[in-house]
C-alpha cells in the first residue's frame, strides 16, 4: 500500500488527546490525514509509548482507533547504532506484534560517528531479513551534502521511502529548504520516493508561521512529491501552538494515488509485455540511455524493449513506488518481479514533449532469484 497525504509524528502518546485512543482517531480524521507515526522503540532495548507501571502497551488501541477511520499506522524508532543487531531485533518484535503498515528508522546524530557505515549496514541487513515485505523509511537530516559523514546511502539501499526532517528553524524560507533537500536527496545513489517533514514546533524565541507551513505543503504538491509529515503531534495541540496543527489540518491534500501520468502510463504499458505498445509512448528520435549503451530513435528504442521482455524481465510485473517531477520532467522509481529475478532499486528519469517520452534515462539492477 502507498503512502500519499499528510501524517503526523506522535511522540508520547499521553500528550496527544490526553492518550484517549478515540480522541486521537477522530482528530486524525477530522484533519484528513492519512497516515500518523507512533514512536514505538528506542535503542536497543527499550519498547516506547509501553507503561512499565502496568504492564500495559498504548500503541495497539491507538493504531486501532486510526484504522476505523483508514489511517495507516507506521511505527518509528531512534536508533543510535552502537548495538545495531539488538536494535533490529527490538524493532522486528515490535513490528511484529502490532502488526503497523511500515516502520521509519530516526537517524541522527550517532550515527554521524565514525565507523557507523557499517552498523548501519548491519542494522538494514538484519532489519530485512526480519521485515521483507515491511515499508521502511528513514527519517534524518535534510541535507546530506552537510552532513556527508551519514550513511544515507547504507541505509537507503534497503529502504522503501526518504523522510528528510526539514526543519528550517532559526529560518523562514521553507520552499527554498525543501526545493534544496529534494534536489540532494534526488542525487543520491539510492534515490527514493521523499516524503519530507516539517516543523510543527518553536525553538527558542523562533516559531513556523502559519503560512509557512502552508507553503510548506503547497511546495511538495508542486515537486510532485506523493506526501508530507508534520513533527509533533505533542506539541503542536498545546493551546498556544494550535495554529500549527491547524495549518496542517486546513491544508488540503488528497490521500489517494495520484491520476496517471508518463510513468504510469509507461509501467502500464510494460505489464503487458509487449514492446511495439511500449515504444508507442516514445518520439521517433527519443534516447534511451542505460549504463551500458545509448540508443537513439523509435525503432532502436523498439529492439531494446525486445530484448527487455525476452533476455532480461521476461514475464514481468512492475510497480511504480514513488515519482516526482512536473512540466516535461518527471523523476520515478521502481520495482519488478519476473522469472529471471527482481529489481528493488528500479530509478528513471523522462524528458518528455508533446505527451511522448523523448529521453529516458533507466537504472536498475536485477537480484537473481
Amino acid at each position: 500500500m502507498g503512502l500519499y497525504g499528510k501524517g503526523f509524528y506522535i511522540w508520547k502518546i499521553p500528550y496527544c488527546e490526553g492518550g484517549d485512543p478515540a480522541r486521537i482517531g477522530l482528530r486524525a480524521h477530522e484533519a484528513k490525514l492519512s497516515h500518523v507515526m507512533i514512536k514505538i522503540a528506542d535503542g536497543s532495548s527499550w519498547p516506547y509509548n509501553f507503561d512499565f507501571n502496568r504492564n500495559y502497551d498504548m500503541v495497539p488501541a491507538v493504531a486501532a482507533a486510526l484504522r476505523e477511520y483508514g489511517i495507516q499506522v507506521w511505527g518509528w524508532h531512534y536508533v543510535r547504532g552502537d548495538n545495531p543487531k539488538n536494535e533490529a531485533s527490538l524493532a522486528i518484535q515490535r513490528m511484529n506484534e502490532l502488526k503497523l503498515d511500515g516502520y521509519i528508522i530516526d537517524a541522527e546524530g550517532e550515527y554521524k560517528k565514525k565507523g557507523r557505515d557499517v552498523a548501519a549496514k548491519i542494522f538494514m541487513k538484519e532489519i530485512r531479513a526480519g521485515m521483507p515485505r515491511t515499508p521502511i523509511a528513514l527519517s534524518t537530516y535534510r541535507y546530506p551534502r552537510t552532513h556527508r559523514e551519514f550513511p544515507y546511502n547504507e541505509f537507503l539501499a534497503k529502504c522503501d521511502y526518504s523522510m528528510p526532517q526539514v526543519y528550517f528553524e532559526q529560518a523562514h524560507n521553507p520552499r527554498e529548504q525543501l526545493d534544496r533537500t529534494v534536489e540532494q536527496y534526488m542525487a543520491l545513489k539510492y534515490a527514493r520516493p521523499i516524503i519530507p517533514t516539517a516543523p510543527a514546533y518553536a525553538r527558542g524565541k523562533w516559531r513556523p508561521t502559519t503560512e509557512e507551513i502552508t507553503a510548506f505543503f503547497e511546495k511538495a504538491k508542486e515537486l510532485g512529491l506523493p506526501g508530507a509529515n508534520a513533527w509533533s503531534w505533542d506539541y503542536s495541540t498545546r493551546p498556544e501552538f494550535q495554529y500549527l496543527w491547524d495549518a496542517v489540518a486546513d491544508f488540503d491534500w488528497d490521500s489517494d494515488p495520484p491520476v496517471a501520468d508518463m510513468p504510469e502510463r509507461l509501467l502500464g504499458r510494460m505489464n503487458q509485455n509487449d514492446p511495439v505498445f511500449v515504444s508507442d509512448l516514445y518520439t521517433e528520435r527519443a534516447a534511451h540511455v542505460t549504463g551500458e549503451r545509448t540508443v537513439v530513435g523509435k525503432d532502436a528504442v523498439l529492439t531494446w524493449y525486445q530484448r527487455f521482455f525476452q533476455d532480461i524481465l521476461p514475464n514481468g510485473t512492475f510497480e511504480i513506488v514513488g515519482k516526482s517531477g512536473r512540466g516535461h520532467s518527471r523523476h520515478f522509481m521502481w520495482k519488478a518481479r519476473s522469472v529471471n529475478g527482481d529489481v528493488f532499486d528500479g530509478n528513471d528519469t523522462l524528458s518528455l514533449i508533446d505527451d511522448r517520452i523523448q529521453y529516458h534515462y533507466t537504472y536498475f539492477t536485477v537480484s537473481t532469484n
